[in-house]
């Protein structure tokens, strides 16, 4: 009986203890956290608020708005520029009232929450953020209506009536986003843009683009050998008679072309590529390059052709590979008109070669114009302009008949010399020709079936 009675006695006490250690837990997580609670990530048994609080500040950052706009563009905007503050002592205390600490006993899984902090932040600096974000800055700054502008690549039509932003609907989204804790805006998705009625002077505008539209779409390319010129919008526009910044219409309704211009912008197309006449560099054989100046040989625009052509072609909307009309054209078109078929005369070495397409296929040496007689041969680009057999040439005091005639500027050629049995050193100082380029016959032989009238003649010194 005894022993009865001291088994139930220790099963009381057992009880009482386990009662009494229960209360006391539970007392005790009425004012912390109770059992297996993480908020945020953060492990929250036995902790105050104040120390959870502590806690999850401790690794929260100011957030990085995103913000994107109607093009899909995307900025940034950091809040902590704001003075962005959070705290989430309202939040823990609230979840710290909805725990009943009495049932610590059934959180022995673990019971995840996340918070969002409260939050505040400097108005002003945020707003001043807000207003220095491109988007809003050209908003600010767009003008409202349809207007035109000359830019670099021709003609623009301004649309300031569509795709209008309401900043201050925009700046309210923003709040909203901050305050719920998020981090992204899509001003699309919220509903921040708007479009403005067209009036009359926008009607008179659209008139005006459409027709100025149709103008530049014109797009001639220049065909200039090695080179191509396109004559878009960023040309075009320049051709464009303007008053007040905008193109002007005649009588008709109708674009004016300014004249002046089309022949100015020929002008200096002529300027680029003419090469007759001009100076040119050329690698000669002997290894240098020398520079030459003047000839027979080279290309010379017809600027009133192609001014003409231009103030036609353009209103009527032509798009198409042009090539220009020449006064004067070589064998090949671009800066480069000599190419690598050409006959080579260095009257300093008295040497001539003959390339065809850049191989070389004679060498030999010659005879230029008596330089003591001032009957020096002139230098200059020529070209082959005609070719004779058995001719008699004449001049003041002789007539030296020959097999070979190959003339290359006025009077002055290459042919044959039978008179002669030796060539090249410095004879032409003394005895050289009247001006002609002496040549062995054999090699003048050859040469006359190689060379095409029109081949290019490059003489210097």
């Amino acid at each position: 009986m005894k022993r009865r009675t001291r088994i139930f006695l220790v099963m009381v006490i057992l009880l009482l203890a386990a009662v009494s250690g229960y209360l006391a837990l539970a007392f005790y997580y009425r004012g912390v956290f109770s059992l297996n609670t993480w908020i945020n990530g953060v492990y929250c048994t036995g902790k105050s608020v104040e120390e959870v609080n502590s806690e999850l500040l401790s690794f929260t950052e100011a957030p990085i708005i995103t913000i994107t706009d109607s093009t899909g563009q995307s900025y940034l905007l950091d809040l902590s520029q704001a003075d962005y503050k959070g705290d989430y002592t309202e939040s823990l205390e609230e979840s710290l009232k909805e725990q009943n600490s009495f049932l610590w006993a059934g959180y022995f899984t673990a019971q995840r929450n996340t918070l969002a902090p409260a939050v505040s932040f400097d108005e002003e600096k945020l707003e001043k953020l807000w207003q220095e974000l491109p988007f809003v800055r050209q908003e600010l700054e767009r003008e409202p209506g349809l207007s035109i502008e000359r830019r670099d690549e021709g003609y623009t039509l301004i649309d300031g009536l569509s795709g209008r932003l309401d900043t201050q609907k925009a700046y309210q989204a923003l709040l909203s986003v901050i305050k719920e804790g998020e981090t992204q805006l899509s001003l699309g998705d919220a509903d921040c843009y708007y479009a403005l009625k067209k009036d009359e002077q926008d009607e008179q505008t659209l008139k005006l683009w459409k027709k100025i539209e149709q103008f530049q779409d014109c797009q001639i390319t220049y065909d200039m050998g090695d080179e191509k010129i396109l004559l878009d919008a960023s040309i075009t526009a320049g051709f464009l008679k303007t008053e007040y910044g905008l193109p002007v219409l005649d009588e008709s309704g109708e674009l004016v072309m300014e004249k002046e211009q089309v022949e100015a912008f020929i002008k200096e197309l002529a300027g680029e590529y003419d090469t007759y006449g001009g100076e040119r560099s050329f690698l000669s054989t002997r290894g240098d390059v020398v520079t030459i100046e003047g000839g027979t040989y080279g290309t010379q625009l017809d600027q009133k052709a192609e001014v003409e052509y231009l103030m036609e072609s353009i209103p009527a909307g032509e798009s198409c590979v042009h090539i220009p009309a020449y006064k004067r054209q070589g064998l090949h078109r671009g800066k480069d008109d000599i190419g690598d078929t050409y006959i080579e005369i260095d009257m300093t070495q008295q040497k001539m070669y003959y390339y065809e397409e850049g191989k070389l296929l004679l060498e030999t040496e010659v005879v230029t114009g008596n330089l003591s007689r001032k009957w020096g041969t002139p230098e200059g680009v020529n070209y082959v302009y005609n070719k004779q057999r058995n001719r008699v040439l004449r001049g003041e005091g002789y007539a030296s008949p020959v097999k070979y005639w190959m003339p290359v500027k006025g009077g002055i050629g290459i042919h044959d010399a039978s008179w002669r049995t030796e060539f090249g050193g410095e004879i032409y100082k003394k005895n050289g020709s009247h001006g002609c380029i002496n040549t062995p016959s054999q090699k003048m032989a050859e040469l006359y079936e190689m060379v095409e009238t029109g081949t290019p003649v490059v003489m210097f010194y």
